[in-house]
This record gives C-alpha cells, sequence and structure tokens, in this order.
C-alpha cells in the first residue's frame, strides 16, 4: 500500500488545513531538489505537494478520507469524480471538475499572478494564499559572499478598505440562505463508482456564510487588491544560478482564517568576465611572463576574496593548470569551499629592445634552434612554449 498523504507530511489525520500547511513548508525545506542531496528528493518533493493540494482543498480531502489512499489515486486517474465532456471524467477534467492541472503559475512569473487572482474568478472557499514567483539577479561577488537584497514586488494583497472583507465595515451581513451559513452545500453525483455525496462550497456567499447588503467599490467584492510591496530577502553565501529562496508569508493572502501563500524568487548569477564557474569550484586564467615560466615565480591572483598567492614551478607550460585548495565558492549549509584552478597562459612579449632579442636568439641557439628574432621569432617562440 502506498504511503499516504497524512503519512508523507508527518501530520494527523484531523490536522487543521494551518498544521498541513506548516508541516509542508518544514519538508519542503528538506527535499526541495534545488537544496537537497537526497537523490530521491524530486520524487519525495512532488509527492509532499501533491499531499498539500489536496489536503488543504476541502473537497478533496474529504473525499481522500472517505475513499482511501489507493482507491482515490485510482479515481483520479481515471479521470475524476464529475461528469466532464463526453461522460463522467471526460477530456479537460480534473479530478473533481474543472481543467486538469489547473492551480500552478509554472514558471509565468508574477504577470501570470495577477492574471490568476485579477481575471474575473470567483473566489472559492477558505483557501490558503497561493505562492508567488519572481525573479532576481545578483553578481558572482554577491554570490561569494552572501548578500541581503531590496526589492520590489508587485503582488495580490489583503484590500485595505475593507481588510479583506469584501464589504464596508458598516454594511449589515446577512446568513446566507441557499447554506443557512454553513458555507457548503451538498450535491449528489452519479460516478463511474455509483452515487457519491459530495460537499461543496456554496456558490451564493462563496463560503463564507454570510451573503452582505453591498460590497467593497475598491475591491468589488473580492477582498484582494494590487499593492508595490518593499521587501528584503537574506541571500546566503554559496547559492547557485537557478536556485530559490523562499519567504514565507509573503505570497497571495489566503481567504479569511487562512494563511499566506509564500514568495518563491528565482535567483540568476550574472556571468562573470573573469571567472568560470562549475558547481562551487572556480576556474580562472592568469597571464605570467615567458621568464616567469622559464625560472619559476610566485605571482599573487585576485581573489573573490582579496589577493592569493601561488607557485609557478621552473619550467611551467602554456596551459598548465594549478588547484588552491578551499578558495572556491562557498558551499551551502556550511560545508567547506570549492576549490580554485588556475591556468597559466604564458604572454610572448611583442616590444623587446636590442639586448632582450640578443639574449633570447642565443637562448634559441643554446637549444639547436636557427632563429632570426628580426624575422618570425615570436612565432617560433609561440611553438616552442
Amino acid at each position: 500500500m502506498s504511503e499516504d498523504f497524512y503519512e508523507a507530511l508527518g501530520v494527523s489525520r484531523d490536522a487543521s488545513e494551518e498544521e498541513i500547511q506548516q508541516a509542508y513548508r518544514q519538508k519542503a525545506t528538506e527535499y526541495h531538489p534545488d537544496v537537497s542531496d537526497d537523490p530521491d528528493a524530486e520524487e519525495k518533493f512532488k509527492r509532499i505537494k501533491k499531499a498539500k493540494e489536496v489536503l488543504t482543498d476541502d473537497e478533496k480531502r474529504q473525499a481522500y478520507d472517505r475513499m482511501g489512499h489507493d482507491q482515490f489515486e485510482q479515481a483520479e486517474k481515471r479521470g475524476g469524480f464529475e461528469d466532464g465532456p463526453g461522460g463522467p471524467g471526460g477530456p479537460g477534467q480534473g479530478p473533481f471538475g474543472g481543467a486538469a492541472g489547473g492551480g500552478s503559475f509554472g514558471g509565468g512569473g508574477i504577470g501570470d499572478i495577477f492574471e490568476e487572482f485579477f481575471g474575473g474568478g470567483g473566489r472559492g472557499g477558505r483557501r490558503a494564499g497561493k505562492d508567488l514567483r519572481t525573479q532576481m539577479e545578483i553578481t558572482l561577488q554577491e554570490a561569494y559572499e552572501g548578500t541581503t537584497k531590496e526589492f520590489t514586488a508587485a503582488r495580490p494583497a489583503r484590500c485595505n478598505e475593507c481588510a479583506g472583507r469584501g464589504h464596508p465595515r458598516d454594511v449589515d451581513v446577512n446568513t446566507c440562505r441557499q447554506c443557512n451559513g454553513r458555507g457548503q452545500v451538498r450535491q449528489v453525483q452519479q460516478t463511474p463508482l455509483g452515487r457519491v455525496q459530495q460537499t461543496a462550497t456554496c456558490p451564493e456567499c462563496d463560503g463564507d456564510g454570510e451573503v452582505p447588503e453591498r460590497e467593497c467599490a475598491v475591491c468589488d467584492g473580492s477582498g484582494i487588491t494590487r499593492e508595490e510591496a518593499s521587501l528584503t530577502v537574506d541571500v546566503p553565501a554559496g547559492i547557485e544560478d537557478g536556485q530559490t529562496l523562499r519567504m514565507d508569508g509573503e505570497g497571495a493572502p489566503g481567504d479569511r482564517g487562512a494563511p499566506d501563500g509564500d514568495l518563491l524568487i528565482d535567483v540568476s548569477i550574472q556571468s562573470s568576465e573573469r571567472y568560470d564557474r562549475d558547481g562551487s569550484d572556480l576556474h580562472v586564467t592568469e597571464a605570467i611572463s615567458f621568464p616567469q615560466a622559464v625560472f619559476g615565480d610566485t605571482i599573487r591572483v585576485d581573489h573573490l576574496d582579496g589577493e592569493v598567492e601561488l607557485d609557478i614551478p621552473a619550467g611551467t607550460q602554456s596551459g598548465e593548470t594549478f588547484r588552491l585548495s578551499r578558495k572556491g565558492m562557498p558551499r551551502l549549509r556550511g560545508r567547506r569551499n570549492g576549490d580554485l584552478y588556475v591556468q597559466a597562459r604564458v604572454v610572448t612579449p611583442d616590444d623587446l629592445n636590442a639586448e632582450q632579442k640578443e639574449a633570447l636568439q642565443r637562448f634559441a641557439e643554446a637549444g639547436g634552434e636557427e632563429v632570426d628574432v628580426s624575422e618570425g621569432f615570436f612565432e617560433k617562440l609561440n611553438d616552442l612554449f
């Protein structure tokens, strides 16, 4: 028997929606593929995400508790519990009616988020706020040191005029006649499994159990408006390009009594003209002179944390690479830094004086080379090194 959704999140079967959301956030921090070393992290993350989606939806949770894990998933694979086009569970229907696969923003960014909230859809029941997603660009230096970034995000917010109620504070509010204040109505559906009784959000009061005499003029009764929020986020040292930061409670507002969603920040790191990054390792090319390559030297290499010394042994060849241990990028979760790889590139001089040319010609002749420094010498020198 498959691990059920309650076990996946580590909560009891009578856990509240807030407890489920909190458990999900803790598990997501542990198993998110961007931060977890667990080889099965991606599958585990998908499992807890699915568990959270089902257990925070009143209708789905009731069906899940009634049917059990295996029967619920089998029914979901067959197309669901409501009649779609062409019969029960028809094409285009999710497991509880509506378009299959809905409720995810994907990678569309903030613009898609506002379409979700301001596109004319109803409020539904008391649901947790949706997670929002935005992007942030930082430099390699900031990724090395860690930084605190201030930014502005456009997002849905509770209406200040009505405090998210959807109606002015001073209007009369009446008990909904259709659901008698329960916020839910019962529906009986004919399904492939027989007659199923479901509890659905009341369409008259949108699950509130109350109907105001007048809606808020600012938010048109939705309780939601748009705001420009100024936020500050701590970016940890060692973060990699494409990883995601999470700000708890900074996403879209939930219905009254439900938690707000989170803000997900996809981090991109500007390419560096000097360094190439490979995970926690850094690669850099350092120019050295011909005498340094021949006789050896100790050079100073510019580094993200200041200069570091590198010993160049005598007889170094152009293109030879040296490793400086633990001089690369920090690793997340407090482990040691990666390494810095320095590739030496011998620079051929092009402005020698007469004395230098004579000395190099003697050097070439000592090696059995017939070289005229005035014609093609530097091309020959490149062949030698």
